[in-house]
């Protein structure tokens, strides 16, 4: 954490414009919800939240500030309950929301807007290895020992069980759940107070590095998908694809992990003015390098790729600049 600050401050210094100063507009003081630490979402935040205060917060008396959270499943609540206007959300609860699917069942939730993709989420279920019989994720079936399924009301929870229930393994039948966040659960994995946890972020993810660094490949692993496993968790929601850790990724990881990914986006309220959310959007894709230094997962992010697979309609703030730029915007992303 003490070299992410670091690194902030020095990408900062970097872009040689103060976080404070006199505007003429009103000040916002906007709030980005994340997830818990040890992920990605929060890194991410932070860096986009410096970035806007940075940038547009002397001029245009516009910050914001990246808090953490629970994940996706409290960022809807809390943009519902307008304590954030703005956060990032898992793909598939963006869709499982907007359109009333899965846990949402008759309960669509529409107040909120995409401002772009930002990077895909790579589903990490790492297990010990005297569990991990064959390395794929069906030894999670029948394995009846603890294994932490994310924190309650989090995306990682709401994405696990969906994975897992789409092959067939079924909470407390074939595991005992554990709801820790991502470091806990790396911890108590190193403890062996479970056996495993499901840590899904862009790579690399600083509580499988910290697995792979103290227990080293020889006593944990990163479990592989099959084409058929892929087949069989798209059927419960088709947006999971087929994604590759290369080896080296992580400390001593000698083997490629094949495992799978969703998208992961930017989202905000509704009610955020149009020219807010334009700057925003022109900043983020206008200072890229900046993200890039801080986490290498928005490496993925690029213009030509802010538009793919987003689950709800475009902020006006954002059409407006993707517009400017010459982006071609599906129908179903221009709200009505």
């Amino acid at each position: 954490m003490k070299r992410f600050i670091v690194l902030l401050v020095a990408a900062s210094l970097a872009l040689g414009v103060g976080v404070t100063g006199a505007g003429a507009a009103a000040p916002q003081n906007l709030l980005i919800a994340t997830a818990t630490m040890g992920g990605t979402y929060y890194p991410v935040g932070v860096a986009i939240g410096t970035l806007i205060s940075i940038k547009l917060g002397s001029k245009n008396n516009i910050t914001a500030t990246a808090i953490n959270s629970a994940g996706s499943g409290e960022n809807i609540q809390m943009m519902k309950n307008n304590e954030c206007q703005l956060s990032i959300l898992q793909g598939l609860f963006g869709a499982m929301a907007y359109y009333g699917k899965g846990q949402y069942e008759g309960q669509a939730f529409k107040d909120f807007r995409s401002i772009s993709m930002l990077w895909e989420n790579v589903e990490h279920f790492a297990l010990l290895k005297k569990y991990a019989k064959t390395g794929n994720i069906n030894d999670l079936k029948g394995l009846n020992e603890k294994f932490s399924i994310g924190k309650r009301g989090s995306g990682t929870e709401g994405s696990g069980l969906v994975i897992l229930g789409g092959l067939g393994i079924e909470i407390e039948k074939d595991y005992k759940p554990e709801y820790l966040a991502y470091d806990p659960s790396a911890s108590a994995m190193m403890d062996n107070r479970i056996v495993g946890a499901n840590l899904p972020a862009g790579p690399p993810v600083s509580s499988v590095t910290m697995l792979y660094a103290q227990l080293g490949e020889k006593k944990v692993a990163v479990l592989d998908f099959s084409d058929a496993d892929i087949a069989a968790v798209r059927k419960a929601f088709p947006v999971w694809t087929r994604y590759v850790v290369k080896k080296g990724t992580y400390p001593g990881q000698m083997k490629d992990i094949n495992t799978i990914a969703q998208p992961n986006f930017l989202a905000c309220r509704p009610d955020l003015p149009e020219e807010t959310v334009y700057l925003i959007t022109k900043t983020i894709f206008e200072n890229l390098p900046f993200l890039h230094n801080i986490h290498s997962a928005t490496k993925a992010m690029s213009l030509d790729r802010a538009v793919g697979g987003l689950p709800a309609p475009l902020h006006p703030g954002a059409l407006k600049y993707y517009k400017e730029k010459g982006l071609s915007i599906p129908s179903e992303l221009i709200a009505q």
